[in-house]
Formats: C-alpha cells, sequence, structure tokens
C-alpha cells in the first residue's frame, strides 16, 4: 500500500502547485493554456490512480466502478500524453511548417486509434494482496502509443537542434530519458506505478521553465517604457523646436552675407564674409540634420514621390561636391552614370539626392587626397529601375570592429586622427532611416 500513500502525497501536492499558479494573473498564450490543462489534468490522474488503487484492492468493490476508474486512468495517460505532444509542436513549430504538420496529424490520428481500443477492447486487474496493476490489450498499446509520441518528440528536437538550448526544451528532455527508462521498468514490472508521480515532476519543471511573467511584471514594464518614450519625445520635440528657432536667424545670416559679398568691400573684409558664410552653412547643415532626424524618429517624415529627371539630379550632385571639394582639392574626382537609365524616374528626387550627398560629403570630409569615384549603376526590370549607388575613396578608412556603428547616431568614426572634421556624426544615420522609408 505504499503506492497509495505516495499518490495521496502526489495529489496534495500537484494541489498546492495549482493553487501557487493560479494565486497569480498570468499572461494569456496558447503555450500557457497547454501548461495549464496539463496541471489540472495531472491532478486529476493523480487522484484517480489512486481510487484505481483502492478499486483493485477491494477496498472499494463495485465491478461496474472498478472498469470505470481503471479505463478512465488508462484515457488520463493517453491525454496527457497527448496533449504534452501538442504542447512540444506548439513550441517547436510556427506557422505552416510542412513537417510540423505531419507530426501533428501523426499525434491526432494515434490519439483517435488508442481512444476507439480503449473504448473496445477490455481491461483487467491483478491483485495478490501485495501487487497490483492493469493487463491486456490496452496497456500493451498505450507502451506503442507513448512510443510513437517519443519518435514525434526526438523529431521535434532534431528540427529544432539549434535551439535545443532553450530552456523550454528541458522538460522534454527530462521526458525522453526519464518516460522511456519508467516505461522499460513498468513493462517488466508492472506493480511498479512511477508514471503519474513523473509526469507530476515534469509538470513542475515545466513550471518553472515556461515563459509565463506575472500581468503585474507586464504592466510595470509597460509603464517604464511608456514613461521612456514619452522622455524621448519630449526630447525630440526640444530638439525640432530649438532647431526650428536656430533655423531662422542662420538663414538670414547666410542671406546679410551673401548680400554683403556682392558688395565692394575691401579683401580681408571679403574673406571675413565667406568665413562667415562657412561657418553658417555648417551650422544649418547641423541644424537641418537634428530637423531630420527629429521628424523620421516621430514618424513625421513623408516620402513624396513624383516625376524627376535622375540626369540633372546626377549633374548636380557632381557639381555640389566639386564645389565642397574647393579649387585647391588635391583629390582626382572620377564619376560616371550607366547611359541605360531613364532620363525621368519616379520617387522622392529629394531625399534620393541627400542621400546621395551625404555620402559624397563623408567621402570629400574624410579623404584630403588621392582620388573619389562616384558611380550609379543600375537594374531594370518590369518597368523598376532600382538605382545601384557607389562612393569609394581612399581616405582614412574604417576600422573593422566601427563597421557597426556606422549608421549610429552622433558616432564620428576615424574623427581622433582628423579633429578639424566638422559634423556631428548624424549623415549615415539619417541616410540609412531614409533608404529604409524609400
Amino acid at each position: 500500500m505504499q503506492g497509495l500513500y505516495l499518490h495521496i502525497f502526489n495529489s496534495i501536492y500537484i494541489l498546492i502547485l495549482i493553487v501557487i499558479y493560479f494565486s497569480k494573473e498570468r499572461l494569456k498564450s496558447r503555450e500557457n493554456n497547454l501548461f495549464v490543462l496539463l496541471l489540472i489534468l495531472n491532478a486529476f490522474g493523480s487522484l484517480l490512480h489512486t481510487f484505481s488503487i483502492l478499486t483493485i484492492s477491494g477496498r472499494i468493490s463495485d465491478e461496474i466502478i472498478n472498469l470505470i476508474v481503471t479505463k478512465g486512468y488508462i484515457f488520463y495517460l493517453l491525454i496527457w500524453l497527448t496533449v504534452f505532444t501538442i504542447y512540444i509542436y506548439t513550441i517547436s513549430f510556427n506557422g505552416n511548417n510542412k513537417f510540423g504538420i505531419f507530426l501533428k496529424i501523426t499525434t491526432y490520428l494515434t490519439f483517435s486509434a488508442f481512444l476507439c481500443m480503449n473504448i473496445i477492447f477490455p481491461l483487467h486487474t491483478f491483485y495478490d494482496g501485495v501487487n497490483m496493476y492493469t493487463y491486456g490489450f490496452i496497456t500493451k498499446a498505450l507502451y506503442v502509443n507513448a512510443a510513437i509520441y517519443g519518435l514525434i518528440w526526438v523529431c521535434c528536437l532534431i528540427a529544432n537542434r539549434n535551439n535545443i538550448k532553450n530552456k523550454k526544451y528541458i522538460p522534454l528532455l527530462f521526458m525522453i530519458v526519464g518516460g522511456t527508462v519508467i516505461s522499460v521498468v513498468q513493462f517488466t514490472h508492472p506493480e511498479i506505478l512511477l508514471m503519474t508521480t513523473f509526469e507530476t515532476i515534469i509538470v513542475l519543471i515545466m513550471y518553472h521553465t515556461i515563459e509565463n511573467p506575472d500581468l503585474a511584471l507586464i504592466e510595470q514594464l509597460n509603464i517604464a517604457r511608456e514613461e521612456a518614450d514619452k522622455a524621448n519625445q519630449a526630447k525630440s520635440d526640444f530638439l525640432s523646436s530649438m532647431s526650428h528657432e536656430i533655423r531662422t536667424p542662420l538663414n538670414a545670416i547666410v542671406g546679410f552675407s551673401q548680400a554683403l559679398e556682392e558688395e565692394d568691400l575691401p579683401e580681408s573684409a571679403r574673406d571675413e564674409v565667406s568665413d562667415i558664410m562657412s561657418a553658417s552653412e555648417s551650422l544649418l547643415e547641423i541644424v537641418n540634420g537634428i530637423l531630420d532626424i527629429s521628424k523620421i524618429e516621430a514618424n513625421k517624415l513623408d516620402i513624396i514621390n513624383d516625376e524627376y529627371n535622375f540626369r540633372k539630379l546626377f549633374h548636380d550632385l557632381v557639381m555640389l561636391t566639386k564645389a565642397r571639394m574647393g579649387e585647391d582639392s588635391k583629390l582626382d574626382f572620377q564619376f560616371s552614370m550607366d547611359e541605360s537609365i531613364p532620363g525621368v524616374l519616379y520617387g522622392d528626387h529629394a531625399r534620393v539626392k541627400q542621400v546621395i550627398l551625404n555620402l559624397l560629403t563623408n567621402a570629400v570630409k574624410y579623404t584630403k587626397e588621392g582620388y573619389l569615384k562616384f558611380r550609379v549603376d543600375s537594374v531594370i526590370k518590369d518597368d523598376i529601375c532600382r538605382l545601384i549607388i557607389s562612393v569609394e575613396d581612399s581616405g582614412i578608412g574604417i576600422k573593422q570592429e566601427n563597421i557597426n556603428k556606422l549608421f549610429s547616431k552622433f558616432e564620428r568614426l576615424g574623427v581622433e586622427k582628423e579633429i578639424t572634421i566638422e559634423g556631428t556624426g548624424l549623415g549615415l544615420a539619417i541616410t540609412k532611416k531614409l533608404v529604409d522609408l524609400m
């Protein structure tokens, strides 16, 4: 009767686990729903196993109750293994994976076949005053059923071998190893009744491995995220507002400087006016960059598509780059354009120009001598012209460890060598975001 006391203790333990689990509101998901079903089934199975011991031992002598309880327990084992198999399928496959669907269909067919057997075929019990167990065709079929499910579990592991370290698979590994050992033991010594207790252990392991955060914790994280979003939005609004306020007087300074440059001024004054214009344009470029990044982060920057002349755009880019290089530049500027590019394209020409200009400006900034190559190729298919823009230079280069930082905001790679280079490190960050938007 040690088995009776073991299963009474097991029933009490699983009921305590149920109380603990349901004492807090939990996140609703398919995985959690299946776990809850396994948890409740295990409690029911443990109680059923206790009653089956009482009926087989003669403490409850009604034959009909005996048949219902013993067959009910076999039916419980089938359902528990089936739900566990569906749980493993759920954590292993997403979407319409053909192999996963095949395993799922195999699970349902196996369940249906054994369910019919459990209803049709008889089940016998043995009790000699010490040992007790059930036997017959149904019990042998249950071993076959468990073996098929075991193969399905192994297939799920093999199909997801790259994720085998995921903690969700810990219960499965225990089930494959422990379940195999217990099945062999019970097949040779049917009086040793351990399966329900082992399933309780699996449920306990699942309780600690399933992704099942408290809703209270999720609420705290959501509040923290909202506060962070508000702070980030406040920062973006401030930068945007400040940039607008700065840009207005800056445009005035540039305009007055251009007007002064046309006046009859001494040569020294002309140089000073030129310096004012250069500094103002650099500051205006920084302000425009902050405005653009603020708009992008606030999802307020729109891509406006229209027809435009790419050849004219290419010519303008070349002229702007030459002007940026200056007449005394030691750079060999080489440029070419694929002649098959249509004269008229459809897109946001202002943003296309901004993207390419950012690349060319960076090349000029970081290359004091050598060469600068600017090339635009195309791939035309089904009335769609895809531009392939290439900017190559012989500048200071980029360290391998800094490649991943290229599109990060406020990153200025290589500046430690060239402290005179102006900029905020927003150019490539804006470029990537614009390309993503387009």
